[in-house]
C-alpha cells in the first residue's frame, strides 16, 4: 500500500472548533456550557450536529443566520490561533516526504476563502463543499476529491474525526483513511467497533502521519 496523497478534513481535524461553537452560543443567547452540553448529547443520538440549534430555536436556519452574523459584523471566523498546534508542523514533514497534501471539508465559501489565505502555500488543492456542491458524507464529495487529486483512490489518505461523514464514506470509495482522536466526534465515537476496525490508521496526532504512512508504504513492498 503506497501512500502518495494525504488529504485533510478541516474542523476538529486541522481547526480547533471551540471558539467558533462558543459564539453560535452567544448568537443565540445560551451559556455556551449549555450549548456544548446538548451539542455532546445531539453527536452521541448520532444526529445531525444542525439539530443542535433546532432544541434552542426551532426553525433556526443556519444558513440565514450565518448571513444575519455577517450583516451583523459578527461573521464565522477562524484563524492562526484556531488551528491544532501540530497542523503547521506536519504540513511541513509531510510535504519535505514528498507527499501531494490536499484540504477538503464541509466548508462555506466565506470559509473556504479563509482557508486559502492560511494554507495555499502549504498545500496543493483546497476545495470546500460550497466549491462543488457536494457534502459529506455524500459519495459526490470523494469523487470529486478523487478528480483533482492526481493518484488513484487507494493511494489517497483521506484524514478526519469522524467515522460517520469522513471514515466511512472515503473507504467505502476506496481511499485509505486514518482517524484523528480529538473533538467531540472522535472522543465519542473512539472505541465503538467501527473506530477500532474500519479506519487503515488511528492516530492522536497529525505529527503522527509521517512515520504511520512510511510503515504502510514499507509493507507494500
Amino acid at each position: 500500500m503506497t501512500i502518495r496523497a494525504v488529504v485533510f478534513d478541516v474542523g476538529e481535524c486541522l481547526v480547533d472548533e471551540t471558539r467558533e461553537y462558543g459564539t453560535w452560543a452567544d448568537w443565540l443567547g445560551v451559556p455556551r456550557h449549555t450549548f456544548a452540553a446538548v451539542f455532546g448529547a445531539v453527536i452521541a443520538q448520532g444526529r445531525d450536529y444542525r439539530d443542535v440549534f433546532q432544541e434552542f430555536q426551532p426553525g433556526f436556519d443556519l444558513y440565514e443566520q450565518r448571513e444575519a452574523r455577517a450583516a451583523a459584523g459578527q461573521p464565522e471566523h477562524f484563524g492562526e490561533n484556531d488551528l491544532y498546534p501540530d497542523v503547521r508542523p506536519a504540513l511541513a514533514q509531510l510535504r519535505e516526504a514528498g507527499l501531494w497534501l490536499g484540504i477538503a471539508g464541509n466548508q462555506t465559501v466565506r470559509a473556504g476563502g479563509i482557508l486559502r489565505d492560511l494554507f495555499t502555500g502549504d498545500v496543493d488543492l483546497i476545495g470546500t463543499s460550497d466549491d462543488w456542491g457536494a457534502s459529506k458524507p455524500d459519495i459526490e464529495f470523494f469523487e470529486r476529491v478523487a478528480k483533482v487529486v492526481p493518484f488513484a483512490p487507494e493511494e489517497i489518505l483521506y484524514v478526519g474525526d469522524r467515522i460517520d461523514n469522513d471514515i466511512r464514506p472515503a473507504a467505502e470509495f476506496g481511499m485509505r483513511t486514518a482517524l484523528v482522536h480529538r473533538g467531540p466526534w472522535a472522543t465519542i465515537q473512539w472505541n465503538t467497533v467501527e473506530a477500532q476496525e474500519l479506519p487503515t490508521v488511528r492516530i492522536s496526532s497529525l505529527l503522527e502521519l509521517p512515520g504511520r504512512i512510511a510503515e504502510l508504504t514499507s509493507r507494500a513492498r
